[in-house]
Order: structure tokens, then sequence, then C-alpha cells
């Protein structure tokens, strides 16, 4: 059963189409997943289906009686709600008798469990959800909670911190049980483990689903179609993550080879017509027709993808020593006697639950944060690259091309040549016409993506990295880890992201509680493997861990603990581009043979043309006759081919006629 149609809907944003056109719809068991790059329009399609943003064009149509749940990205609550509220709010009649007998139980448990009027309450609400069968929806309700850490429901939500308001936000969504679940990017500020659980939750969801996020691991888990909005327009792929890689990589494959195909049609036919061939006329009149259209037709090329190639600087011996550090507030001890000292190469994964410290880590090692005790104290030639969680660097009062010129106007490249700022954000996917705007204008992704390029531009050696996934796209992600495959200094990485971790670490710090940290080798995958087999690896033998894993060569691209749980997403990189070829055409003359052939292919051409011409016309009249057209159709389908396979040989005989007279 259809319980999502979108109908033709565009949307416009700084009077330019974010998409349009678009349609298509979702039966009530789908899982899918929407991609796509920063400032495509995801979120905004989103807050579209779900009746938050009206469309400029077409409709959105649910089906009878279904019931839709939204998750944003970054959930707002009334700040006097309890957390207990905010989850049962707005549900059915189930929900709501469960949400006040919840409330009941806490209010006595706070009257000490005496207070009649109360006990007779408890009761009754007990009674009611026994009526509307509602025990089994208070059972999944404490799981829910339990899962996604929501312990202290009684606090106002004023006083939670965002990570665990968007907890609250995804228990209510969960909870409420609709028909079609929409979520954009629900694994931000998530863990590992509940992220983990979530995407096992919603594998089991028993209704429709559309949800936004990076987490390839995720998506490739829970979805069953993927659909992806490029060039304005919305493609649908019927398959799982993996399925949309290795069939998008066909497709830009095959983007690539008629772009290049055109061209060398086009540039042969060019080099002939330069060359002033002699008129004989109604041939030549015909090639430069073909000629004329061939450089007026569009043919879609494949997507302009992100560019950092940004250099590094030098990194000499001694890189950086964590001597005894610890760090507390208030009454919570968040890092107690660490000490580290970095080796060339190193690669380490930072991961734990939220508050637990690994922010307050990176911020000791930048100066941000100075310790309670110990030191930190880095090498002479380190530049540090300090990409945060909340981008504080970023005034939303200035244009985006003069927030990259405060860093440089001019940035060398790793190959040695130089770049202006303009060129520079426009390898990073701003436009010209963006440059100039406000950053404010920019979407969440957009603004992510800018500031990364920001922190690339001081050519560090050492790159700390908190949450780098979070509002970024997938298409950025690949590139990102691309570049640090290579990235000849060493990283320090605090993430959730399993894949990520997976594709780039070698060691993982784990932060176990009460300021203790934990050192693993190899990946997040690995990191999970070791756990499940009982081997867990002690903070005090952190350089017993470096001497195990051995020293990485800089610059060496990682050749292990490749992500695991899963097919490789990651499509080899190739060169999608046509290849550069000489333009002068070629000066061997014909033969006999083929001259006669050059002759009758032009014949057929020409040929073809005319009954292409007459074929349309028919088709025209033929509208309403069913078998007339489908006969029609399929004839110049066929023509259609065999007309491009002539085209193409005409071409490589035409680029050689001129010099056989």
């Amino acid at each position: 059963m259809n319980v999502l149609s979108v109908d033709n809907v565009g949307k416009k944003y700084r009077e330019e189409p974010l998409f349009q056109a678009v349609t298509f719809g979702i039966e009530s068991d789908e899982k899918v997943g929407l991609i796509g790059i920063n400032g495509s329009g995801k979120s905004t399609l989103l807050r579209i289906i779900a009746g938050i943003v009206e469309p400029d064009t077409g409709r959105v149509a649910l089906g009878r009686e279904c019931q839709v749940a939204y998750l944003p990205q970054n959930p707002q609550f009334n700040s006097n709600q309890r957390v207990l509220d905010a989850v049962f709010a707005g549900g059915n009649k189930k929900m709501q008798i469960l949400g006040d007998y919840e409330a009941a139980c806490m209010a006595l448990a706070e009257a000490g469990g005496h207070d009649a009027k109360l006990l007779e309450r408890v009761a009754a609400l007990s009674h009611e959800l026994e009526t509307v069968g509602g025990w089994a929806l208070e059972n999944e309700a404490r799981t829910v909670l339990n899962q996604l850490g929501i312990k202290d429901v009684g606090v106002k939500m004023g006083a939670v911190s965002g990570g665990q308001a968007k907890r609250v936000a995804i228990a209510h969504a969960l909870m409420i049980r609709p028909d079609l679940l929409i979520m954009d990017e629900p694994t931000n500020q998530l863990d590992a483990d509940t992220i983990t659980w979530l995407e096992q939750y919603l594998g089991r969801y028993p209704g429709a689903l559309l949800l936004v996020t990076h987490d390839r691991y995720f998506l490739d888990r829970v979805t069953t179609r993927i659909l992806e909005i490029e060039r304005r327009a919305v493609r649908s792929f019927a398959g799982s993550y993996s399925y949309y890689v290795r069939r998008k990589e066909e497709i830009e494959a095959e983007r690539a080879n008629a772009a290049q195909k055109r061209e060398t049609i086009l540039r042969r036919e060019l080099a002939w017509l330069q060359q002033g061939a002699k008129a004989r006329s109604t041939k030549l009149k015909n090639r430069v027709e073909r000629a004329r259209q061939l450089m007026s037709e569009k043919v879609e090329r494949p997507a302009a993808g992100l560019d950092i190639s940004m250099g590094s600087s030098r990194l000499g011996k001694k890189i950086l020593e964590i001597d005894n550090i610890s760090k507390s507030y208030s009454r919570k001890v968040l890092i107690k006697d660490f000490s580290y000292t970095m080796k060339p190469g190193d690669r380490i994964g930072v991961i734990g639950p939220n508050g637990c410290g690994k922010t307050t880590l990176l911020d000791i090692i930048t100066g941000r944060l100075r310790p309670d005790s110990g030191l930190v104290e880095p090498g002479q030639t380190v530049v540090i690259g300090y990409y945060d969680q909340e981008a504080r660097k970023l005034n939303e009062e200035q244009r985006v091309i003069d927030y990259v010129r405060e860093e440089a106007e001019q940035i060398e490249q790793a190959d040695g040549t130089t770049i202006n700022a303009s060129q520079l954000l426009e390898r990073f996917l701003f436009p010209v016409a963006v440059q100039y705007d406000l950053i404010a204008r920019l979407s969440g992704g957009e603004r992510r993506r800018l500031y990364l390029l920001r922190v690339l531009m001081s050519s560090p050696n050492v790159l700390l990295l908190d949450e780098p996934t979070n509002d970024l796209d997938i298409t950025t992600l690949i590139t990102l880890e691309d570049y640090l495959d290579a990235f000849p200094g060493c990283l320090i990485v605090v993430s959730h992201d399993r894949y990520f971790l997976d594709r780039l670490v070698d060691q993982i710090f784990k932060f176990e509680g009460d300021g203790r940290v934990s050192a693993h080798p190899g990946n997040y995958t690995e990191f999970l493997e070791s756990r499940a087999a009982g081997r867990p690896q002690e903070a005090a033998s952190l350089r017993q861990v470096e001497e195990d894993r051995g020293p990485r060569s800089a610059g060496q691209p990682r050749t292990t603990g490749k992500p695991g749980g899963t097919a490789n997403l990651q499509p080899e990189t190739s060169n999608l581009q046509p290849a550069t070829s000489n333009l002068q055409p070629s000066t061997r003359k014909l033969s006999y043979k083929e001259k006669r052939e050059l002759d009758e292919v032009e014949a057929r051409i020409e040929s073809a043309e005319a009954r292409v011409s007459r074929i349309q016309a028919e088709i025209a009249v033929a509208a309403s006759d069913y078998v007339r057209l489908q006969t029609l159709t399929s004839e110049l389908e066929s023509l259609k081919g065999q007309l491009d396979r002539d085209v193409e040989r005409w071409a490589e005989l035409a680029q050689h006629s001129d010099s056989s007279k």
C-alpha cells in the first residue's frame, strides 16, 4: 500500500531551483534513504513531505489516515516541559494514558509512596492501560528510553544538553509508531552503541521510513531503496547503499564515455571542416549541420566533485608529548593521569559516550583548555589543524569569500601550484554566485564544508577532527577520507561514525568513565571483535600498543583495517574525465574500400535522418492508436541505435577523407 505520493514537486532557494519535477512514492513497509551533496535540498524536501514547508510546485499526498512523525536535525522543545511529557506528547490515546500513568508513578515516588490520591490515580490509570492493551507499549517505552540513555524523565528540557534533547526527540518519534517516520540525520550526537541499537530497531520497524544520514553502515543495513538528489532532480535506486554505490559508478562511467564519445566525433568533424574541404554541396552542408547539432546538444557529464589537494607542513621528530594530564569539572573526573607520546603516522580514533571528555582532550591538546595537572608539549614544527564541533570561527555576518581570504589570498596546493581564494572555493563546490553570500545563508552542511576548507588552508601536519562526519554529505566524506588516507601527518579523530573510523584509524582510545582511557590496536571493527572476545587493552599499556602497531611512514596510505561488517562501500577512485588527446586530424589516407564505405555510410545517415523525421511526424498523428504507436516507437529506437553507430563510423573515416583526395 502506498503511504506517500510526491508529484512534480519543486522548490527554489536564492531564486534558483533546489530541485524540480520531483516525483516518487513510498510503500507502507519501505525503508528509503535520501542522499545528496550539502545544499542540494535534502532537509527541505523532508520538511515539504512532513507538511512544514510548502512546495513552489507540485503536491504531496499521504495515504488515508496515514500518521507521520518528523525528526528534524535540531529538535526544539519547550524549555519548561519535562522530558517525560516531551516523550509522550501528541500521541494516540494509548500513549496519552501511558504518559499520564508514568507521570503519576513518578509523583507517587516523589511523595514517598504514601499519598492516597496518587495511589488511587495510579490504580485507575493502570486499569485503563489494561483495558486499552497498553502494557506492551509500556514495555516498549522502557526499552526505548533505556537504550537511548534517557534516565531522568523528570528534568526540564531546558536543562538537558543538545545531544540528550536529540535522544528525547528520537524516543518521541519511535513511541508514536507512525505509518511514515521521517528522520533527518538521526545518528548525529549519538554514540556508536546507541547507533547500532537504533539501526537494529529501525530494521524491524513495521512502518515506512524516510531518512537522511551520512552514516553509510546505517544506510546499508537499514534501507531498501536510495533516493539521490542530483542536478536538481531525484533518481531512485532500488536496493541498499552498496547497490547504489555500484550502480552510481556505472552511471558516472556511462556519462564520461558519452561525453568523450561526443567530443571525439565533434573534434574530428571540426578538424575536417577547418581544413577547407571542397564543397560536395549536399554532403558538406549535411556535415556542417551535424557539427552544429553536436555543439548544441546537452551532454550529461560526470558530476563535479570536491577537490581537496591541500599541502601540509614538514613535521619533525618530536610531535606531541602528553604527560600525566588530568581534568575535572565540579566533581566529575573526565581525564585522569593520561600520558601519550605521539609518533609519526599516528592515526588515532577516540570513542566513548557523550560527555565523557573526548572534546575536552582535544581542547587541552590545542591549548584551548588548561589541564588541572600535567603538561602537553608540542614539537617546534607542529602545525595543528583543529576541526571542532561548533565551527567556532564562523561569523555569520561575513561573506563566504572574505572568510577564506582572512586565512590567505593565495593558497599553495599539494603539487606546488598556487590558486586564489575564489578558485579554491570553487573546488570546494562553492560557485562564484555563492561566494559573495553571507555565511548565514549557507545550509548547515555547507557551513561545515566551508569550515573544513579553512582548517585545511593552514597546511596542518597534525589534524584533530571532532565529529567531522556530522552534517557533511557522503560525497564530501568520501573525498575527505581519500585526502586523509594519503595525509602525511598525524590524525586524531573523535567520531561515532563506524565507517569513518574503520577506514582511517589504526588504534582506538576509548573513554571508559571516571577518567580512564583504554587503548586498542586496530580500527573500530577490530576493537569490537577484541571486546567481544574479552581481550580489552588497558590504558596502562598505551606504549605497548604503539610498539605492537609500529610506525607508519609519512604519507603512506593505510593498506589494512578496511571497513568491516558489510561489503566494501567505497568504489575505487577512477578518473572519469575524458583523456586529453591530439586535436590534429590524422594524415593517413583512406583505402579505396574505405572511400566506398564512407560514401555508403553518408548515404545511410542521410536516409536514416529523413526516416527519423517521417516517423516522428507519424507518431504525432498516431497518438490515439496504441498498436501503431508501439510499432513506430520500436522502429524509431532501432533506427536511432543504428544511426549512432553509423555516425561514429563516419567520424572515424571522415577525419582521413580530405587527405585522400
